[in-house]
């Protein structure tokens, strides 16, 4: 009887003690360091080539064409004669205006010569003077006129082609010819908002003509423009193609197609990602467990995605197995995976051992 009491105080010793509670088991996981890349804009435009300088060339004065000096497609100076309108009239003027001034400068010649004091009134000598001085002006009206009739380069390039004819009449609202000066070229591109302050003066692009795909320009940007238009949302970047071998035209249109470095963001691979009902996040990993962390997606790039979120540079999340894992979830990591290397600061440093969280 003593020794069935003994047996049932040790069973009830052993029924009141407390179950010993097992950790939870880690859980296995392909882990990812988190390393920074940079965003890339990419911008793409056509834009429409115009010479360095143009201009349709225009009489000043209606009147007969006597000459035409000069063929479609000729290369002339500035100042060069274009074309002469016939001019005799003009010519006339110009030496009646010669002699008039050459008369009245005689008579001031003569009022000098009298050395006699009160021989001459001094107002009969203003008046010589004010009659040469009125000549004077009478002449540089004629020789105006008489240029009128000569039409000259107003800069040196390329004339177009003309319909007019020596013997043809014109007016001064007829279109004679065209002027470029195509040595250089100017192509404005539409570059949208987001790009503004990240071009400059100086700086080069590629640019084809759609003539010929396969050749390549490079074009130097000259300015941008000050503003930027509310309803396209873009602004204008003027460049410049050097066209000295004269193997473009004014009026081409031109394909640009460049990247621009954006912001850094945290790179991830495209399978961390998760989507729950508030949207996109990753589970990162810090001090052994999970931890369910926001993202906002930026751009996709070969497999791996730029994200907006807490993941500081060097943290880990989990890449492979995130379907295993909640909430504070201890995780192991067997393997880690090197992060990819990052452009601008170089390759990530660090053996295995050095790598784990």
């Amino acid at each position: 009887m003593t020794a069935a009491l003994i047996v049932g105080a040790c069973q009830g010793e052993d029924a009141n003690e407390p179950p010993q509670q097992r950790a939870p088991q880690a859980v296995n996981i392909v882990p990812h360091e988190v390393g920074y890349e940079t965003d890339t804009v990419r911008v793409e435009a056509v834009g429409t080539a115009r010479a360095r300088a143009s201009a349709t060339i225009q009489a000043e004065v209606a009147g007969e064409v006597v000459a035409v000096n000069f063929t479609a497609g000729d290369k002339v100076s500035r100042g060069d004669v274009l074309i002469r309108l016939e001019s005799r009239a003009e010519q006339l003027a110009v030496e009646q205006a010669e002699v008039a001034r050459a008369d009245a400068q005689r008579l001031i010649d003569r009022y000098n010569r009298v050395s006699t004091p009160g021989v001459i009134a001094g107002n009969e000598l203003d008046r010589a003077e004010a009659a040469y001085d009125a000549a004077e002006i009478d002449l540089r009206i004629a020789r105006d006129a008489l240029d009128d009739r000569t039409i000259r380069a107003p800069f040196s390039g390329h004339v177009g082609l003309t319909n007019i004819d020596p013997g043809a009449r014109i007016s001064p609202d007829t279109v004679l010819t065209r002027l470029d000066d195509r040595d250089v070229l100017y192509v404005d591109f539409p570059v949208p908002e987001q790009t503004f302050g990240r071009i400059g003066a100086g700086d080069i692009f590629q640019v084809e003509p759609f003539s010929n795909p396969d050749a390549t320009y490079e074009a130097e940007v000259l300015t941008v423009d000050s503003s930027i238009d509310t309803q396209t949302r873009a602004y204008t970047v003027r460049t410049a193609i050097d066209n000295s071998e004269d193997q473009l035209r004014p009026g081409m249109s031109f394909r640009i197609g460049f990247e621009l470095p954006g912001q850094q963001y945290p790179s991830v691979p495209e399978a961390s990602i998760v989507w729950g009902g508030d949207g996109a996040f990753v589970w990162g990993v810090k001090d052994g467990e999970t931890a369910r962390v926001p993202v906002t997606i930026v751009n996709r790039m070969d497999g791996m995605v730029l994200v907006r979120g807490d993941l500081p540079e060097g943290s880990w999340i989990v890449e492979e197995g995130v379907q295993k894992v909640r909430q504070g979830t201890p995780v192991d990591m067997p393997v880690s995976r090197s992060p990819r290397p990052i452009a601008n600061d170089g390759p990530t440093t660090g053996g295995q051992a050095a790598a784990q969280p």
